[in-house]
């Protein structure tokens, strides 16, 4: 039962698995390893579920853990990683022209102010924010207690609300105060 189960779950959750590594890597060929790397884990520990309450966050943390091991591990010692197509364009649903060009500007901006944030910091929100985890479910996934999830959360959404393309993106300005800023 619990085989089929996390089979189901491996089946069904390979994408939002890949775009929350994506969210927390900011790299496409590292998220896609790192989410291998968890699947195998998931499998690998699949009796392990048995005992516990709720599948979604335990196999969240695999896939947080596995994230963190890359970002431990193999990012820092490379010189330069490999420069891939936003990550603005991961499937989503199909739109005209007009809404996925403004799509596309806004989630480059929120996505530049995620990647700017610490990872502590990160993780928690695209856990809330993207896979929708409660505070509850993140602290399981990120082995915390819900009160510093709760504080994370809250820090990560002043730091983004003052964060300078994220007040222009509110504000509506299409120019970017990082771009002034540098000329």
């Amino acid at each position: 039962m619990v085989e089929q189960q996390l089979e189901a779950w491996l089946d069904e959750s390979y994408l939002t698995s890949y775009r929350t590594a994506c969210l927390i890597l900011g790299n496409r060929a590292d998220a896609e390893e790192a989410v291998q790397e968890a699947f195998l884990r998931a499998w690998r520990f699949r009796d392990s579920l048995a005992s516990v309450p709720s599948i979604k966050p335990w196999l969240y943390r695999v896939v947080v853990n596995a994230c963190y091991s890359k970002l431990r591990t193999e990012i820092p010692h490379r010189d330069q990683r490999a420069d891939d197509e936003p990550l603005a364009h991961l499937p989503s649903s199909p739109q005209g022209p007009a809404e996925a060009a403004e799509q596309a500007e806004v989630a480059e901006t929120v996505l530049a102010a995620l990647r700017r944030l610490p990872v502590s910091l990160r993780v928690p929100v695209v856990l809330r924010y993207y896979a929708d985890l409660s505070e509850r479910d993140i602290a399981q996934a990120i082995g915390r207690r819900p009160g510093t999830v709760k504080s994370r959360l809250h820090e990560a959404r002043r730091r983004l609300a003052e964060d300078p393309t994220m007040v222009a993106l509110a504000d509506g300005d299409p120019t970017d105060p990082m771009e002034e800023s540098r000329a």
